[in-house]
């Protein structure tokens, strides 16, 4: 099990570690040690401590869509006419499955759920609704919007300073 941290327990020197994690994760501990005026083993430490409690999840690299051919991104609304735990659960252990969705939230408003889709065309995009969203049981409203430019995107969680 973890260490628990309270968010107000961190401090500036834990905040401006996961400022510069979430801006270039591949920074080494002394390089991050450096950064943050530490030496390697204290900032070892910290790194770790933050891990362990669950305030970095994991490390990735961003990679660009349109350079991998998935010209399409879509936001996706789906309603259910009539939820059941049943179809929910199918529903959503099936979503996990689906590479191409980048999200799926559970939302409040006319929607029951939001979803992030990628696609390589509008053909693949739509037989992606077709035989995958439309096959599930329950879903009675589709609603897509495709994403014209993108003005932002971001993976970066504001790490705000503690009051």
């Amino acid at each position: 099990m973890g260490t628990i941290i309270s968010t107000h327990a961190l401090d500036s020197t834990d905040r401006t570690i996961l400022r510069l994690l979430q801006k270039d994760g591949t920074l080494s501990t002394p390089q991050l040690a450096e950064q943050v005026a530490l030496s390697v083993t204290p900032c070892w430490r910290r790194l770790k401590r933050l891990e362990d409690a669950g305030f970095i999840t994991g490390y990735q690299a961003n990679l660009d869509r349109r350079k991998l051919g998935l010209d399409i991104l879509a936001f996706v609304q789906l309603t259910f006419g009539v939820v059941t735990g049943a179809s929910v659960q199918h529903f959503e252990e099936a979503i996990q499955q689906r590479p191409e969705v980048l999200s799926c939230h559970k939302v409040t408003g006319q929607a029951d759920y939001l979803l992030q889709v990628v696609a390589p065309s509008l053909d693949a995009y739509s037989d992606f609704v077709e035989t995958v969203l439309r096959s599930m049981p329950g879903v009675s409203l589709i609603h897509s919007s495709l994403a014209l430019r993108q003005v932002k995107a971001s993976h970066q969680l504001p790490v705000l300073d503690s009051n």
